[in-house]
């Protein structure tokens, strides 16, 4: 984490690489990925990944994120095998509620779950798939938003604190 930068709201604070991940990289942690680039400080990066990836980002995801005024140039599913990082936080969005089984990154960084119910499983009329993608984005933007609002360098050297915040921000609902 070289190097000090300064936010959008000019904190000071180093860089940090989240992972986003997920079963598949589809859906929910392509979304994650693609909002938290949209609004983290300039030199973040997140990145997403799935164990056992789809090999496709799903269309509607593409399009919600589209209409939202966030690039999707360089979105692809992929394996947690070939990150380019190694990341300082890992943020499992898989939903426990759904039955779904979240995978466990491993290695020595900081882990939170922020389950989010899969929209790619949604069923009904196009109204209403594309309204599970939607809240499934307005849920996450929320917890970002809520992350990046954190004082984080602060928290960057007290891990048990920033778990404790992760958690918290991992309950949040819009």
């Amino acid at each position: 984490m070289a190097g000090l930068l300064k936010s959008k709201d000019e904190q000071t604070i180093s860089p940090m690489n989240i992972l986003f991940l997920c079963t598949g990289n589809s859906c929910r942690s392509i979304l994650g990925e693609a909002i938290f680039n949209h609004l983290a400080p300039e030199g973040w990066t997140s990145m997403s990944a799935g164990s056992n990836p789809a090999g496709y980002v799903h269309p509607r995801s593409i399009a919600l994120l589209e209409r939202e005024g966030i690039s999707t140039v360089g979105y692809h599913s992929k394996s947690w095998d070939n990150l380019p990082v190694t990341p300082d936080i890992v943020i499992t969005v898989c939903s426990n509620a759904a039955g779904e089984s979240c995978p466990a990154f491993l290695g020595p960084v900081l882990r939170t779950h922020w389950g989010v119910e899969d929209p790619a499983h949604a069923t009904g009329s196009d109204k209403e798939i594309d309204a599970a993608f939607k809240t499934a984005y307005n849920i996450l933007r929320t917890r970002i938003e809520a992350f990046l609002a954190l004082p984080l360098e602060g928290l960057k050297n007290d891990r048990d604190r920033m778990k404790i915040e992760l958690d918290r921000i991992g309950l949040l609902l819009p």
